[in-house]
C-alpha cells in the first residue's frame, strides 16, 4: 500500500509540474484557461477559481490544461429560447439555454443571431415583444450549457488557436521544458543531500571507500589517496586509471598515490574478474569519493538530466533500428514495479532519483512528434512558421485524431507488455 501510494504522489507531482508550465504560458499569453485538471475519468474534487476550474479527476494517469479554442461548440442555436441576466449597462453577463438556472431579473430571448467570438452580441426578440433588440456581451459571460455546467465565453484574442505562433509554440513547449527543469533541481538535490556529487569518468582519482578483503585493502590504500601514476605512467583521472587497472587482471601494478603532503608508491595485484560479456578485467576494489564542491553539485543536475535524455534518445531510436524490440516498453505497472523496489531498496535518496529520472522520461517523451504530444503541436507550430498560416481546423483535428489512435495503441501494447511481465 505504501509502494502505490508514493508511486501516485510521485506521479502526481511530475504531472502537476508538466500541466503547470502549460498553464503559466497560457495565462501570461493571454488565453482562456477553462481547467487545469490531475488525472482522467470521473471528477473528485473541483474547485472554480476565477476563470478556471481545478480538478483532481479519478484516474492518475496524467493530466491536462483545457485551454479555450479546443472544442468549443456554442450550445446557442437561432431559434431557441435561452434566459440572460443583464449588468447595469443592459449588457448580457450570463446566458442560460437550460431555462434551469435561476438568474437575477432573468429575461427569456428567443435568439435569432448571435456572436461569442467576434462581435460578442446576442440579437433576438424578448418575450412578450415583437421586435428583435440586440444585447451586447460582456467578455466575461457565463453560458450554461445543455449538461449543466457554466463555462466562460473566449472571444478570439483569449482562444489558443488564434494566438500568436510563439505564445503558441511556448506554451507547448513549457510542459517537457518544466520536467527538465525538475529532473535538473532533483538531481542537484541528490548531490547535496548525498555530500557530493558521483564522480565522472573525467574526475580526479581520489580513492572514498575500499572494499574489505580487496586488493586494494591488502595493498593498504587508504581513504583519501589521489592516484597520479600507474607504472611510471601519468593517470590524472578515473577513465585512466580504470582502463591502466582493467587491463593487468592478476598482474602486479605500482601506484604513485598522493597521501597529504606525502606521496607514496604502493604494489598492487588487481583480481581477476569477468564481465557480463565474458572479457576477463583487473579490479582492485575501491569506490572513488564524490566530489563536493558546490559547482560539482550544481553541474551534476545538468549532467545527470542530459545523461538520462541520451539515454532515452539512445532507447527510441534502438525502437526503429531493431537494436530493441517493442516488447521491452513498459507501462504504469512497470513504474510502479520500479517505485516498489526502489521504496524497498534504496529508501528516499532512491525515490528521489527515481522522480527526477522519471521526469525527464516525460519530458523527452512528450517531445516526440507524434499528434496529440506536445512534440507534435510543436511540429505543427514550425509548419505554420513555414507556411505563414495554420493548417486548417479540419486537418489539424485529423492529423491529431491520427496521433491519439497510434498512442492509444501504443497504451494498448505496453498494457500488454505490463501483464506478461508482471502476471
Amino acid at each position: 500500500m505504501q509502494s502505490i501510494v508514493l508511486f501516485i504522489i510521485v506521479f502526481g507531482i511530475l504531472v502537476f509540474i508538466h500541466e503547470l508550465g502549460h498553464y503559466l504560458l497560457a495565462k501570461r499569453a493571454g488565453i482562456l484557461v477553462r481547467e487545469f485538471a490531475i488525472g482522467f475519468g470521473p471528477k473528485l474534487v473541483s474547485i472554480r477559481r476565477g476563470e478556471t476550474a481545478y480538478t483532481l479527476r479519478m484516474l492518475p494517469l496524467g493530466g491536462y490544461v483545457m485551454m479555450a479554442g479546443y472544442e468549443d461548440d456554442d450550445d446557442i442555436r437561432s431559434g431557441m429560447l435561452v434566459s440572460v441576466e443583464l449588468n447595469h449597462n443592459g449588457e448580457i453577463t450570463h446566458i442560460d439555454t437550460t431555462q434551469e438556472v435561476q438568474l437575477n431579473n432573468a429575461l427569456p430571448i428567443e435568439v435569432r443571431e448571435f456572436d461569442l467570438v467576434d462581435d460578442l452580441y446576442l440579437e433576438g426578440r424578448v418575450q412578450g415583444q415583437e421586435e428583435s433588440e440586440r444585447f451586447a456581451i460582456t467578455e466575461t459571460a457565463l453560458v450554461t450549457k445543455e449538461n449543466g455546467v457554466a463555462v466562460q465565453i473566449a472571444p478570439r484574442h483569449r482562444r489558443f488557436n488564434h494566438a500568436k505562433v510563439g505564445d503558441k509554440m511556448l506554451t507547448n513547449f513549457a510542459g517537457p521544458f518544466n520536467n527538465f527543469i525538475l529532473a535538473i533541481i532533483l538531481f542537484m538535490a541528490l548531490a547535496f543531500i548525498q555530500g557530493g556529487a558521483p564522480p565522472t569518468l573525467n574526475s580526479t582519482p581520489i580513492v572514498g571507500d575500499i572494499l574489505p578483503n580487496s586488493p586494494a585493502q591488502t595493498a593498504q590504500i587508504q581513504s583519501g589517496d589521489e592516484i597520479i601514476a600507474i607504472d611510471g605512467q601519468t593517470a590524472n583521472t578515473i577513465q585512466a586509471v580504470s582502463d591502466a587497472i582493467s587491463t593487468h587482471p592478476d598482474e602486479m601494478i605500482t601506484l604513485d598515490v598522493q597521501r597529504g603532503n606525502d606521496r607514496q608508491t604502493l604494489q598492487v595485484t588487481p583480481e581477476q574478474v569477468e564481465t557480463p560479456s565474458g572479457e576477463m578485467i583487473g579490479q582492485i576494489g575501491i569506490v572513488y569519493a564524490r566530489e563536493n564542491g558546490f559547482l560539482a553539485k550544481v553541474s551534476y543536475g545538468f549532467t545527470q538530466t542530459w545523461d538520462v535524455i541520451k539515454q532515452l534518445v539512445g532507447a527510441f531510436t534502438g525502437l526503429f533500428t531493431g537494436r530493441l524490440g517493442i516488447e521491452q516498453l513498459g507501462g504504469p505497472v512497470a513504474v510502479f514495479q520500479v517505485t516498489d523496489t526502489v521504496v524497498q531498496t534504496s529508501g528516499l535518496i532512491g525515490l528521489l532519483s527515481l522522480a527526477a529520472g522519471l521526469s525527464a522520461n516525460l519530458g523527452f517523451v512528450n517531445l516526440i512528434p507524434i499528434p496529440g504530444l506536445d512534440g507534435g503541436k510543436l511540429l505543427l507550430n514550425i509548419i505554420e512558421i513555414i507556411k505563414g498560416k495554420p493548417i486548417s481546423e479540419e486537418r489539424e483535428m485529423m492529423i491529431t485524431m491520427v496521433g491519439a489512435l497510434f498512442l492509444i495503441g501504443l497504451m494498448i501494447v505496453v498494457t500488454w507488455n505490463d501483464i506478461q511481465n508482471f502476471f
